[in-house]
């Protein structure tokens, strides 16, 4: 009976959409484990955490803010190609602000107001004009590094302000750059699952105009989820910026909404739309920064890295595939069955 119920609760969580995102993640920790032995250590020094485990959180931070941004999006047949220059025009006015008159309050919410105007741009364009999400974002992400130099004159923009630079270097016990980041999770969680806007994406992501049909304004919904992701893309700006100490227009942000990208599918999130997982990107989000750390832990030369990357992303993805699974399973029985019989004869 109790061996039942076992198989009973494991294959529900085998069924479960973020199975194999955990499964991944954690092998990708195990091969780590076997050839860095003293990996999974954490140790406490002056009161705060320190270990590979902490270092993999605290740099996925970001990556799961804009993740979870662009998973919204995608959940609403859109795609956001511009955060990683919104996270550039984020730390650039952030950096502006606190080098001109030292407010560290001002200078995050004109961080904060940057990627909401930003958000509010992609929005527009694509809910209200009708510009195809993936075009209407890639005005923002090639125009939007541009921005980003022209507000510091084309220079790396330093500033020393220590209260301002707590926000990506601070500590308690754990960074704070992955409190900022659980804050996020739960806020998002309780957003999207606790209130009818989770309901209103879905709807939206599975059918457009049967939603608009049903009462829901798609439009307002659609441009308030590029809002939402123009907004995370600027906190993950402040948490990049204030943990280089500095504003680089040019490589802050560089590639990220890809890895962003990543994350979602890897979660368990379809670019087709409807259904999203936020639990799932968050896993997404930490085996992509693991991988990445794991790539240069290992000593990969750095010319074959982003092909390393895309050959174990790809057999992510194709373990993740149902239909993957099933063709697998037909060759295998197939095979049997041939091999059973050449043995009869």
């Amino acid at each position: 009976m109790e061996n039942i119920k076992v198989n009973n609760v494991f294959k529900k969580f085998y069924d479960m959409q973020i199975f194999w995102p955990l499964v991944c993640l954690f092998g990708i920790i195990l091969i780590d484990f076997i050839l860095k032995p003293g990996f999974l250590s954490i140790e406490m020094k002056d009161g705060h955490l320190f270990g590979s485990l902490i270092d993999i959180l605290n740099r996925a931070a970001p990556l799961i803010i804009i993740s979870i941004g662009m998973t919204i999006v995608i959940a609403v047949q859109g795609i956001d190609l511009s955060v990683g220059s919104v996270i550039a025009i984020s730390g650039c006015v952030s950096a502006s602000v606190i080098v001109s008159n030292g407010s560290v309050p001002a200078a995050i919410l004109a961080g904060l107001i940057a990627g909401l105007i930003c958000g509010i741009w992609n929005g527009f364009l694509v809910a209200y004009i009708g510009v195809q999400p993936m075009v209407g974002t890639l005005i923002l992400y090639i125009v939007g590094r541009g921005i980003a130099q022209l507000i510091t004159d084309g220079q790396i923009l330093t500033f020393t302000n220590k209260s301002f630079i707590f926000i990506g270097t601070g500590y308690f016990i754990i960074p704070i750059a992955v409190y900022i980041a659980i804050a996020v999770i739960v806020i998002m969680y309780i957003l999207m699952r606790k209130t009818a806007l989770g309901l209103f994406v879905e709807s939206i992501g599975v059918n457009r105009e049967a939603s608009r049909f049903s009462g829901i304004n798609s439009r307002k919904v659609i441009c308030s989820l590029y809002c939402i992701c123009g907004v995370l893309a600027g906190l993950a700006g402040l948490i990049i910026c204030t943990n280089i100490k500095s504003a680089d227009a040019n490589n802050a942000g560089l590639y990220l909404e890809l890895d962003a990208i990543l994350s979602t599918v890897i979660g368990g999130t379809s670019m087709s739309g409807g259904r999203f997982y936020l639990g799932g990107t968050v896993v997404g989000a930490l085996f992509i920064q693991s991988l990445t750390t794991t790539i240069y832990s290992l000593g990969v030369p750095p010319e074959v890295t982003l092909v390393v990357k895309a050959i174990v992303v790809i057999s992510v993805c194709l373990i993740q595939s149902s239909e993957f699974r099933k063709i697998i399973g037909r060759t295998k029985k197939t095979s049997i069955i041939k091999g059973k019989k050449v043995a009869s004869l």
